[in-house]
This record gives C-alpha cells, structure tokens and sequence, in this order.
C-alpha cells in the first residue's frame, strides 16, 4: 500500500520541519511545505496530496481557513487545522467549512496519527458515498422510463423505444427493468383462440 502524500501548510520552518519529521516517522511521505495561502494553493494543485496539514494563522493575506476553503471547494482535498489558539471565533470559522479534523497545538504523534488516518478514511468514504449515489441516481433514470409515457401501437402493440425503434413489449419491460415474464392463457384468449379445448372439458 503506498505511503499518504501530505501537503504541510505551516508559516514557522522551524514546526515545519518538526512536523515533516512526525510524518515520515509515521510511515507518510511530505509533499510539500507552503508558508503562505498563495504557495499552499499552488502546491496543493502541483503535487495533488492525499491530505494537508493546514495551520490556521499564516504569513500573508489569507489565513488557513480561506486557503481551505478554496483548496476542498477546487481540489477535493482534506484538510485537518493545526492551530495554537482555541478562540471561538476562530473555531467557528474552521468548523464552518468542514475540515475533517482540528488539532490543538502542541500534538504528540498519537493524536496526529489518529486523526490523519480518521481523515483519510472518512475522506475514502464519501467519495465511496458520492460514487454509489451517483450510480444509484442514474440506475433511478433507468427505471424511471418505465413510468413515463410509452409510445404503443394501438393495433399490434408494440413500444417504440428511444431509438425509433418498435420493439415487443415484453422484451422492451425486459430490458428497462428486472421484471421476468411467464407465459399463460387468459381466458378470453382461450375462448377466442382455443374453444375446441375449452368443449373437451
């Protein structure tokens, strides 16, 4: 199984390298270390990490919270907060957008672990989640044909499909649906068509 690439967003060098250090010890590889928003967002789209460690207060314009916001609305990455501050303002503000975790410094390398791999799999998840659902919403489509308007022969009662095609309507159910079909006789199709049976009885 390949290491989980982590992209560190961190303004002090000397946490960074701290912190790159935990990681490889972990068994995660470094992609990369940003000290800014604007370098953040660009290595995020560079070295395309599985997650990033993102510190709140950073060097320039945009605070960790805006740079997450742009990179899980862009790039579909998760993020964990790494920040030394627990002001509830800020709090409120990281929560808003969701981030998969929220980490207080100082961390031991048990609570980085945990919630890395929290994030991860949670991350793994909803991508599963949003996979399926969108299968579940086009085999929706799929069956939803069956309840709209079916174009039939009045006379011999064939479907016309979406193709132009005419097609019997039991193989056209058959196709458009997991019903099966058994054959029988109603009986005014047995007075109709079989009476000479019907008379030997």
């Amino acid at each position: 199984m390949s290491k989980a690439r982590i992209l560190i967003v961190e303004d002090e060098g000397i946490i960074a390298a701290d912190i790159e250090d935990r990681l490889k010890r972990l068994g995660y590889e470094a992609s990369g270390w940003a000290s800014t928003g604007e370098e953040a967002i660009g290595l995020a789209v560079s070295t395309n990490p599985d997650l990033i460690l993102m510190d709140i207060m950073l060097k320039g314009p945009m605070d960790g919270i805006e740079v997450a916001e742009q990179v899980r609305r862009q790039y579909d990455v998760p993020v964990i907060f790494l920040t030394a501050f627990s002001d509830e303002t800020l709090l409120e503000r990281a929560v808003a957008i969701e981030p998969f975790s929220y980490l207080l410094k100082p961390f031991n390398e048990r609570e980085l672990r945990a919630n890395i791999e929290m994030a991860l799999y949670k991350h793994q998840m909803d991508k599963k989640c949003s996979r399926l659902l969108g299968e579940l919403q086009e085999a929706w489509q799929e069956v939803k044909i069956l309840s709209g308007l079916l174009p039939i022969c009045s006379h011999c009662k064939m479907i016309r499909d979406d193709e132009d095609r005419w097609q019997d309507v039991a193989q056209y159910i058959r196709n458009h649906s997991e019903a099966e079909f058994t054959h029988s006789v109603c009986p005014n199709c047995m007075q109709k068509f079989y009476p000479d049976i019907l008379d030997d009885d």
